[in-house]
C-alpha cells in the first residue's frame, strides 16, 4: 500500500477535523488499528483530497447524509465541528439539517438539530 495514501490522509484529516480526528483514530488504535488506519487512507487520503468540490461542499453533503441516516451522532457531531472549521455557518448547518426532514423524516432531522445544537453550544456559536 502506497505510503501517500496515508500521508495525504493524515494531512486532510488536519486540515479538517484538526484535534478531533486525530482523538477518534487514536481511540481506534489500541482496539481497530486496521480500520483506523482505512479511516485515514479511504475516506480523507482518497475521498476527501479528490478535486471537484471544495471541503465546504464536501462536508454539508457529509452531514446531509449522517443526518439522513438518523443513528451516527458521534459522527455527525464530528462533522458538524468539520463543517465549521472548513468555513460552513451555523445556519447553513441548520439549514441542511432542516432539508433532511423532507428526505429522511422528523426523527432523522431533530436527532440531527440536536447533535448541532451541542455542537454550536460546545464551540459558543
Amino acid at each position: 500500500m502506497p505510503q501517500n495514501r496515508f500521508d495525504a490522509g493524515l494531512k486532510k484529516l488536519a486540515e479538517i477535523d484538526g484535534a478531533a480526528g486525530q482523538k477518534v483514530i487514536d481511540a481506534l488504535r489500541d482496539v481497530a488499528p486496521d480500520l483506523a488506519r482505512y479511516t485515514i487512507e479511504f475516506p480523507f487520503g482518497d475521498i476527501y483530497s479528490r478535486p471537484g468540490l471544495d471541503l465546504k461542499s464536501r462536508e454539508i453533503a457529509t452531514i446531509a447524509a449522517l443526518t439522513a441516516l438518523g443513528n451516527c451522532q458521534p459522527q455527525l457531531k464530528v462533522h458538524i465541528h468539520a463543517g465549521l472549521n472548513v468555513g460552513c455557518s451555523k445556519e447553513e448547518i441548520i439549514e441542511v439539517i432542516t432539508q433532511m426532514a423532507v428526505y429522511a423524516g422528523f426523527p432523522a432531522a431533530l436527532n440531527g438539530a440536536f447533535a448541532a445544537k451541542e455542537v454550536f453550544l460546545e464551540r459558543a456559536v
